[in-house]
């Protein structure tokens, strides 16, 4: 597969938390040729699933969010359109964006900013909250109260930089999608023990009930939450952050079963695969914190990918720290059952 091509087409689509439609459909075209069944849940879930055919298979659950953070209107005044955020949209990236609403055509606005001139003293310095933004879309007052409720999502353009390294919004988890496609790939002509379920969930921005919804029908063995993490920048914290170009970062934490952190480990210890620890001490912020309480609970491992200007329109990352990440998911796949049966409830 065309890794680069695939994250564009996803970035590109739109789909803010509980809104996926759009989003979903070119994942479900990009998963089709990769598994045996292709199905969305009621919750909104894209769900592919490769059977390994052996009666009484474990079932696993690899997981990426499809959800990207995005703004709804709330209001109008004189046809300027009042927002909130859906997810964590940090403000201070808003002045002078463009943005697409999500109205049937889709329209172009802009996130208005009053020019230098006109400032009082001192404004140029400060963040603008939300509640003093407003979306210019060129509407009349009666044409601006007709969206309230309507959806919108930064514009921006997937680019390519040198060195293999890619930018655009929402590669907050359309890059962990990417990897799970590319994993389906690496493992096409291995034979599995396990039944294999590929999720696209939804809502992760928002509550993260997509992937406890879809665990929850599923009934998985185990699950690993496959998402971003903060990669270093030259004014991020040292300790919180990861290398980007260095490959992925395996969650360690009480949210994360020991077998299944141990065997990514061991994993890419093997096939000497670069990789860096993530201590998770509380809640990881992933999928895997409301899967692992699903019915009688859910063994979970998180598996990240380090990009740098989370929730931004200019998401960036290293597709060789997707591509490792394929790599180390497959092996981790592979002989599973075999492998593992000891941790394996029934």
């Amino acid at each position: 597969m065309d890794i680069h091509a695939s994250l564009a087409a996803l970035c590109q689509g739109s789909g803010p938390s509980g809104r996926e439609g759009e989003v979903l459909q070119i994942a479900a075209e990009l998963l089709r040729p990769l598994v045996d069944e292709v199905w969305t849940d009621r919750f909104g879930n894209l769900i592919g699933l490769r059977r390994c055919g052996k009666p009484d298979a474990k079932r696993v659950v690899l997981d990426a969010h499809l959800d990207e953070v995005g703004l709804l209107i709330t209001g109008a005044e004189e046809g300027f359109l009042r927002f909130r955020s859906v997810g964590g949209i940090d403000p201070r990236m808003l002045p002078n964006r463009e943005v697409t609403l999500l109205t049937d055509p889709p329209t172009f606005g802009l996130v208005a900013v009053l020019p230098p001139h006109v400032q009082k003293p001192g404004d140029s310095n400060k963040s603008v909250s939300l509640d003093e933004l407003f979306i210019d879309a060129g509407l009349p007052q009666e044409a601006g109260e007709k969206l309230v409720g309507t959806f919108a999502v930064p514009r921006s353009f997937f680019q390519g930089h040198l060195n293999g390294v890619v930018s655009a919004k929402a590669m907050d988890d359309r890059a962990g999608f990417v990897s799970l496609l590319r994993t389906l790939e690496l493992l096409k002509d291995t034979s599995l023990d396990v039944d294999l379920y590929i999720m696209g969930s939804s809502r992760e921005e928002t509550n993260g009930g997509g992937a406890l919804v879809g665990s929850f029908g599923i009934r998985p063995h185990c699950f690993v939450a496959v998402d971003v993490t903060f990669a270093r920048t030259p004014d991020s914290p040292k300790d919180d952050t990861f290398p980007s170009g260095q490959g992925p970062a395996i969650g360690i934490g009480p949210n994360i079963t020991r077998w299944m952190s141990d065997r990514l480990i061991r994993k890419a210890k093997a096939m000497d695969l670069s990789w860096s620890p993530e201590v998770m001490s509380g809640n990881t912020g992933t999928n895997a914190w409301r899967v692992q309480t699903a019915r009688e609970g859910v063994a979970t491992a998180v598996l990240s990918i380090p990009l740098k200007y989370m929730h931004s329109p200019v998401e960036t990352l290293d597709l060789g720290d997707l591509e490792s990440a394929s790599a180390l998911l497959a092996a981790f796949v592979k002989d599973l059952a075999a492998e593992g049966v000891e941790h394996f409830a029934d």
